[in-house]
């Protein structure tokens, strides 16, 4: 039976006894529900958090010296390096050593779409959701090495139940029911500016996900780590739900990660200014380390080198490859935190006293998030690949502009009709050299240009206008 008043104790002590204010006027599950979320927070932890990140506003502490991260670039590197390291990473693959991680916890909101964003139809012919793109490269990677792939998917307490009716609605798009692992990310509660924890409602607490560097400590509490370490799989390849162009499992970068003995890697792909929304990689006092574009001095971010590019041009995209047992040893004792939290000032609807929803207009409160990228510092040896931006990244972010659902689908033709003219298939243009079909290849057809150029039939012929696409099958599709 629950202790009402020993809690009622515990919020007095640390300040947070209006949480209960309301508790009276509940029925009986709305109190357990409420009093379930009281006892999920660790309130030591939290007022050391207020103290450091509410009350006064953390200092921005980048480092003394600040020198442009060392990338490797398949362009630039010899054959006989990277053929070693693409080599190695089939191996791996084909072993069973590698599983995919997909971080899929937000919505569709900001996208005009309602559910989750995994959810969200995001291809130019067939319309597959984000989660059938992931799911064909990565059934498509195991069929090729003749094995299975395990995928760990992170969602957030708002759309877990949907993501997992969604998976079970497609039959997990044609991978083992026992090969997808769903974790649920961690939350924090929105914080006042005068240090209070909000309730959204008279029976709730004002909670939201707690950043992607949550999933360190989700992979340990849910037990992924676990599931990890009985399958044998030492690396963990890391991609946001996001992005249909990106590479969910590249045999390059995992064994370049190998081969290098690294703790976790990150790809980047040079930036398009210097303002560009990616965050920065960069050596800080000798440790790789991303700095927040809107944290990165304007003189530092704006500098060039002597033929005119940007010093500081590698941005991060969130692809990264992480040990196994590097995310065991941030884990280590159990600890619920291992990476700073960043602070974000929002406008959170919230109950007041007297038992009101308020809906600010301006933010009123702070909530809390960590970052994936913060695990890189720690790492003893990290590899850092430069990707080309044409290939493996186009992500949804807004409804218009760069980063749109438009500009994501037409990259994604563009890059399909990219690898049918590298191939010896003619594709029409418009007067401004875009493509002037949309065209759309699975992975199960072809996950690579090379992929593509021993299987397509060089007679096919597309005209202008048509909607062609390749899937398992081959060729479907005709004119509009």
């Amino acid at each position: 039976m629950t202790d009402v008043a020993a809690i009622r104790k515990q919020l007095d002590s640390h300040g947070q006894s209006h949480l209960l204010g309301f508790y009276d006027q509940l029925d009986v599950s709305q109190q357990a529900a409420l009093v379930e979320q009281i006892e999920g927070i660790d309130f030591d932890q939290l007022d050391e958090l207020i103290s450091d990140y509410i009350l006064k506003r953390p200092q921005l502490q980048i480092g003394e010296r600040i020198e442009p991260a060392p990338v490797v670039s398949a362009r630039s590197s010899g054959p006989v390096e990277i053929e070693g390291a693409r080599r190695r990473g089939r191996e791996l693959i084909a072993a069973g050593k590698v599983a995919a991680f997909v971080v899929a916890g937000g919505q569709g909101t900001r996208l005009g779409y309602k559910g989750p964003k995994g959810c969200l139809e995001a291809t130019p012919v067939a319309h597959k959701s984000l989660f059938q793109v992931f799911a064909e490269q990565i059934f498509a990677t195991g069929r090729g090495v003749g094995g299975s792939i395990p995928w760990y998917v992170m969602t957030s307490p708002e759309n877990d139940t949907a993501v997992r009716a969604f998976f079970r609605a497609h039959h997990y798009f044609g991978l083992p029911e026992q090969d997808v692992f769903f974790l649920v990310q961690g939350t924090m509660p929105a914080i006042s500016f005068n240090g209070k924890v909000l309730l959204e409602s008279k029976d709730q607490l004002a909670l939201s996900p707690n950043g992607h560097g949550g999933c360190i400590s989700a992979l340990h509490s849910s037990g992924a780590l676990d599931d990890m370490a009985s399958r044998d799989v030492e690396l963990i390849s890391y991609f946001h739900v996001d992005n249909p162009l990106v590479r969910c499992i590249d045999p390059l970068f995992l064994g370049l990660h190998d081969l290098q003995a690294a703790q976790m890697s990150a790809k980047s792909l040079p930036k398009r200014d210097p303002f560009e929304p990616l965050g920065n990689l960069c050596l800080v006092d000798g440790k790789v380390t991303v700095i927040e574009y809107s944290d990165m001095p304007q003189e530092v971010a704006t500098g060039t080198t002597e033929d005119g590019h940007l010093h500081f041009s590698a941005g991060s995209i969130g692809v990264h490859v992480l040990s196994r047992s590097f995310v065991q040893q941030l884990t280590a004792d159990d600890r619920r935190r291992c990476l700073p939290y960043h602070r974000a000032d929002k406008c959170v609807p919230f109950v007041d006293e007297r038992g009101e929803v308020i809906n600010p207009a301006e933010p009123n409160a702070v909530k809390l998030e960590m970052f994936v990228f913060d695990a890189l510092p720690l790492a003893d040896k990290t590899v850092l690949l430069e990707t080309e931006r044409s290939e493996e990244f186009s992500p949804i972010k807004n409804t218009s502009g760069q980063d749109s659902l438009p500009t994501s689908l037409h990259d994604q033709i563009r890059r399909a009709a990219t690898w049918l003219e590298a191939a010896g298939v003619s594709v029409p243009r418009d007067a401004d050299g875009q493509a002037a079909a949309a065209i759309e290849i699975s992975p199960l057809f072809a996950s690579t240009p090379e992929q593509l150029a021993q299987k397509i039939d060089r007679e096919m012929v597309i005209a202008t206008g048509d909607s062609v696409y390749l899937g398992e099958r081959g060729q479907v599709g005709g004119n509009r």
